[in-house]
This record gives structure tokens, C-alpha cells and sequence, in this order.
């Protein structure tokens, strides 16, 4: 079966589609991953499936999303496929009339609540047209499975469907990688941030949180929105020793600075109904490398912590509060072994090739010549 996924991301750090991709490649179909090439992209390592990047005219507005839209419609139009898989909110609209006119099927996959996101907190008419287009299509695509059971059942309160869960989740690391470059910490402790620099991320409360920790360096994994702002902010705080930005880090190569830290961040903030049901692959990947997380008092992220037994919830955002149960979290020697233990469990559990069955079984029907 020929199978063409599509993301609105340039596919070097996506791991979610690369995981998915190439189960199903795994699976026996022969997969292609359409994506777009942005000013700045890094190069992508080879895959056993294929890969595709559009580079485009626009990379914002309303005129960036149509043409992108526009470019995969007459992509599909024109190529051969068995099955279309949308990746989120802004890749549906070419997946779904694509599968209508040549009478393919298509599955939808949503990484967030889309319409819920910060960055159209404000943009009134913006969200408007989103949720026009999510009300449009989605309650028409039998097959749709997103990140966990808050947005799952979000979802099917809104449009009576029936949309189930393939949680994002990495691969089983049995042991650490090799190290080829390391984090220039010294001997301090180290705090991660690990995935894009947007807004509501807690990246600056940590930030701020530095001046109240010692021996310890805050590394920040990433690229987004507000990068230059948490540049500017840690040089006007006078912290530019405590705090290191590593760049954009292909996912292939995330995991050995991932394995260097000693607490992983997770604290997003309560501006939207997407972060608050969020879920977050970058928690897993803290399991994944055996470290500790902090994170904030979110149903989804509460409930892994908690039962697992694996870090801490901070109850509060404010840097005194985080500076201290971070000062805690790397202190206290006993509760360290215990997280490490079970993060050993928790990593057996909490891993693709675990969760690739539930995709599997999903998408069962679709799969089937």
C-alpha cells in the first residue's frame, strides 16, 4: 500500500511523524513524508522511507497556510496513494478534499488542540477561521486519533465522533548513547529544556528561577518564536553563565544531551486548553533518559508523574517556587535513587514499541487492500 503523510513542519525535529512513518513502513507499505523546507532547515538524515520538503514563497500569514494547502492539494493530485494521513489542523484541508476527488482514504492525526493554541490567544478572526475549518472537515474523517484522552474526548464531545489515542511516545532506550558532544556544564548540575521556545513553555520562570540556584546551568535544547527575547532576557538578568542555548538539535541527536541532565522541564503554563490537556512527547523523552522531571499540575502530566513515581509537580510558576523544588529535586539524594528506579520501570512501559500497536490496530481497517 502506497501512504503519503504530510506535516507542516520541516521534519528534522519531529519525531512523532518519523515514529509513525516508519511503523508503518515497518508494516510492509512503501511511505512518504511530505513536509516543507524552510530558511534555516537542517539537513534530514536518511530514513528507510521516503521524505519530500516543499520549499514555499510565503512562511507566515494566512497567505503561508493556503499556499502550502495549495502546493500538497497539487501534490496529491498528481501522485498515487492508497492512504493520505493529515498531521494536525493545518495540513487538512488539502488531505481532505485530495481523498475526496480521487475516492482514497484518510486518516487524521492531531499532535495538540489545534484551535486552542497560544499563539492565536488575542487573534479573534484568526481562530475563527481554524475552528470554521476544523468544524468543516473533521466530523467527516471516520479515522482520527490524537496525543491522550483529554483532547481525545475534547474532540468527541464537540463533533460526536469517535476519535481514539496513540500517545507520543519515544522509542525504548536500553542504554545511553554515546556521548560525542557534551554539554559545557563544568561540574554544576544540569537543568533541561528540551523543544520549541514558544510562548507559555515556563521557559522564562526558569530562567528567572537561575538567580536563586547555584551550581547549576540551565541548557535550553531548542528554537522557536521567543528564542531572542530569552537571549535578551538572560543577559539583562546578568545570568549569561547559568544559562546555555544548544540551537535547533536534530531528534536523532537529541537523546545524548538528553542522558546529561539531572531534572527535565515540563512547565508549561494554564493560557489555553491546549496546554492544559498537553501531554507532552518531551516528557517521555526525560523517562526515556532516566531523568527526573518537574512539571506542572496538568491532568495528563500529573497523572504520569504521580503513578510512575518519577518527579515532582510545582504547584506554582513563580521562579522562588521553582528555584526551590529544583533546589530539592537535585539535592535530595534519596529521592533521586527512587525516581531513577522507577524511571528503569517506567521507560519499559512508556515506549513506542508499545504504543505502535495501538496505531496498528487503529488504523487496521485502512490498511487492508
Amino acid at each position: 500500500m502506497k501512504i503519503i503523510l504530510s506535516v507542516i513542519n520541516d521534519l528534522t525535529t519531529d519525531q512523532r511523524v518519523h515514529r509513525v512513518a516508519s511503523t508503518l513502513y515497518n508494516s510492509g507499505n512503501k511511505v512518504l513524508l511530505v513536509g516543507r523546507r524552510m530558511r534555516g532547515s537542517l539537513y534530514v538524515s536518511r530514513r528507510p522511507y521516503q521524505t519530500k520538503r516543499m520549499r514555499l514563497v510565503f512562511e507566515k500569514s494566512i497567505l503561508f497556510y493556503a499556499e502550502y494547502n495549495f502546493r500538497l492539494l497539487l501534490f496529491f493530485l498528481f501522485h498515487k496513494f492508497d492512504l493520505l494521513i493529515s498531521n494536525d489542523l493545518d495540513t487538512l484541508p488539502a488531505n481532505f478534499i485530495a481523498s475526496r476527488l480521487k475516492r482514497k482514504k484518510l486518516a487524521y492525526d492531531s499532535h495538540e488542540l489545534f484551535t486552542e493554541v497560544p499563539e492565536l490567544e488575542g487573534r479573534t478572526n484568526v481562530k475563527k477561521v481554524w475552528k470554521f475549518i476544523e468544524k468543516l472537515f473533521l466530523p467527516h474523517i471516520k479515522t482520527t486519533y490524537t496525543v491522550n484522552n483529554s483532547i481525545a474526548q475534547h474532540y468527541n464531545m464537540m463533533y460526536g465522533i469517535n476519535m481514539r489515542v496513540v500517545r507520543n511516545l519515544p522509542y525504548f532506550q536500553p542504554e545511553y548513547p554515546v556521548i560525542k558532544e557534551k554539554i559545557p556544564s563544568g561540574d554544576k548540575k544540569i537543568v533541561l529544556y528540551q523543544g520549541s521556545v514558544n510562548t507559555g513553555r515556563g521557559i522564562e520562570q526558569v530562567i528567572r528561577a537561575m538567580e536563586y540556584l547555584n551550581n547549576v546551568v540551565f541548557v535550553i535544547a531548542g528554537d522557536g518564536d521567543v528564542l531572542d527575547d530569552m537571549k535578551k532576557l538572560v543577559l539583562q538578568e546578568g545570568l549569561h553563565d547559568k544559562v546555555i542555548f544548544t540551537g535547533r538539535i536534530p531528534f536523532e541527536n537529541l537523546l545524548q544531551y538528553t542522558v546529561q541532565a539531572d531534572v527535565g522541564i515540563v512547565l508549561e503554563e494554564n493560557i489555553g486548553l491546549n496546554y492544559f490537556y498537553s501531554l507532552s512527547n518531551k516528557l517521555f523523552d526525560y523517562v526515556q533518559a532516566k531523568v527526573p522531571v518537574i512539571v506542572s499540575p496538568f491532568p495528563e502530566l500529573m497523572k504520569i508523574v504521580e503513578s510512575y513515581g518519577i518527579g515532582m509537580v510545582a504547584n506554582d510558576h513563580e521562579p522562588v517556587h521553582i528555584a526551590g523544588t529544583l533546589s530539592f529535586m537535585l539535592e535530595n539524594a534519596e529521592m533521586r535513587r527512587l525516581w531513577k528506579v522507577n524511571l528503569e520501570l517506567a521507560a519499559r512501559e512508556l515506549c513506542w514499541e508499545n504504543e505502535e500497536k495501538v496505531l496498528l490496530e487503529i488504523l487496521d481497517h485502512l490498511l487492508k487492500t
